[in-house]
């Protein structure tokens, strides 16, 4: 085949220079936005605005459902100036560009670009440029600016790479999962603003919960209206304010009336208040302790962090107690065919004796070694680098089954656990659903940030860890 015909078969790109180019030439491409479009873009640009990602999220926008990201459909404007006219040998100088439609997965787009001028004293060309869907509306519109090339280039069409995406929904596999549960009778405390009646509505919608609403029943139903949430197939027991709401669920938790609580809109240390003290008969053998269970997109795979929100400065003995129930959670999550990772953080990955929590971690290493914390493989003290990135561990010579893989992070302190998962979810892009362990109930612990997912996330997880009790899987 000659060159010509290699050319025309797309075999080889070939460009159109300077000289070559004519006022009003013209060059298009057809593509249609796919969701792997949408994906791939989101992997390539870090664009991951819930717009285009989430469709929950998106109904609910100006555009009702997912939309392709803008810059995916200049791309193809891109495409045309790099490989085809004027092509190879081009230089990118200056693009404008007006999105004036969304382009929606399916849409089928004709791009283009059109020369509108050439500099006489350089090489440099001006191209007006659109994007056309099927319907002939006009979704992008602009002016280019590029170098041309002054001299003719044949090449070989690069093969293009094979992508593929691993977009595994850790959080939406573990609802569906529950669907083969029955939904779990929940106590929610002091549900009296509309975000938490709507989150307890979707909960319940995805059957993972019976709401039984604690509180003033006035300030509830204040919150259903403004949410147009219809309260009546749910219970609903009147309190006067929330502590006494707390202390209602609590007791209706240790007589067994449900098996879950979940918190509304009252302050933790309020909630746990009425659960934690021996009298409440929500306790067991085990220490109550917190546990998110983080979805990072930065992170291979979910990640435990724990302890976040109850004990403040935990000892040694503490910590123990904290690591065996994120080590149970897990294992609840993930079945007993695998072992989880902890990681004990610290700020070095040396014992120092002036730092307390190098010589906690070195103890809870030898505390697995002796049989004292089960269910899991665990190393320590490991800075956070160390702990979730793998060159990090090697380039300080870390020899470890942890190190770089960690399924779990136990922190020194509450401080740290609070900053570390808040700095995961806010600059990190991280979904982090709380789950409070250790009483006779799964406590569903949710923050006024958390999302919608989230939220179900940890609802879930309740559902998960109810049934695992009363399998007896869990103590």
């Amino acid at each position: 085949m000659n060159k010509p015909e290699a050319v025309a078969e797309g075999l080889m790109l070939e460009n159109v220079t300077f000289d070559e180019l004519k006022i009003g030439r013209k060059a298009s491409l057809v593509r249609a936005l796919t969701q792997k479009d949408i994906e791939l873009f989101a992997a390539m640009s870090g664009d991951v605005n819930p717009a285009h990602m989430d469709p929950d999220f998106a109904k609910n926008n100006i555009f009702h459902g997912i939309v392709g990201q803008g810059f995916w459909s200049g791309s193809l404007i891109s495409a045309i100036l790099g490989t085809i006219l004027p092509g190879p040998g081009t230089i990118y100088l200056e693009q404008d560009m007006k999105f004036k439609k969304p382009v929606r997965i399916g849409d089928r787009l004709t791009a283009s670009v059109t020369v509108r001028s050439k500099r006489a004293d350089k090489p440099i060309v001006t191209f007006d440029c659109a994007c056309v869907n099927g319907n002939g509306e006009t979704v992008l519109e602009g002016v280019a600016t590029v170098l041309a090339p002054t001299a003719k280039i044949r090449v070989a069409r690069p093969d293009m790479p094979e992508v593929e995406i691993q977009n595994h929904d850790f959080y939406r596999e573990t609802i569906d999962d529950c669907l083969k549960m029955p939904p779990v009778r929940t106590a929610v405390v002091h549900p009296v603003q509309a975000d938490v009646i709507e989150a307890v509505a979707q909960a319940a919608s995805e059957k993972l919960i019976i709401p039984v609403l604690i509180g003033p029943r006035v300030r509830i139903e204040a919150a259903a209206l403004a949410a147009k949430i219809d309260l009546s197939n749910w219970e609903l027991i009147d309190t006067e304010h929330s502590q006494a709401a707390a202390d209602k669920a609590a007791e209706m938790a240790a007589s067994g009336k449900v098996c879950a609580i979940m918190k509304g809109s009252l302050h933790t240390e309020e909630l746990l208040s009425a659960i934690v003290p021996s009298t409440s008969g929500l306790r067991t053998a085990h220490r109550i302790s917190h546990a998110y269970v983080m979805s990072v997109p930065a992170y291979h795979k979910p990640l435990i962090v724990t302890d976040a929100a109850i004990n403040i400065a935990p000892d040694v003995s503490m910590k123990a107690e904290i690591c065996q129930n994120a080590v149970n959670l897990w294992h609840v999550l993930f079945g007993n065919n695998k072992i989880p990772k902890v990681a004990i953080l610290a700020a070095v990955e040396t014992i120092n004796p002036r730092m307390q929590a190098t010589l906690d971690a070195a103890a809870l290493c030898k505390m697995v070694d002796r049989g004292q914390i089960t269910g899991c493989v665990i190393d320590g003290p490991l800075a956070f680098d160390n702990a979730i990135n793998l060159e990090a561990a090697k380039e300080k010579s870390i020899v470890s089954n942890v190190a770089g893989d960690a399924d779990i992070l136990v922190v020194p302190d509450i401080e740290a656990g609070n900053i570390l998962a808040k700095q995961l979810t806010f600059f990190g892009n991280a979904d982090a659903a709380g789950i409070v362990l250790g009483a006779r109930v799964p406590i569903i612990l949710t923050s006024r940030a958390d999302n919608l997912r989230a939220r179900l996330m940890s609802c879930a997880l309740a559902v998960k860890m109810s049934a695992a009790r009363q399998e007896g899987k869990v103590k």
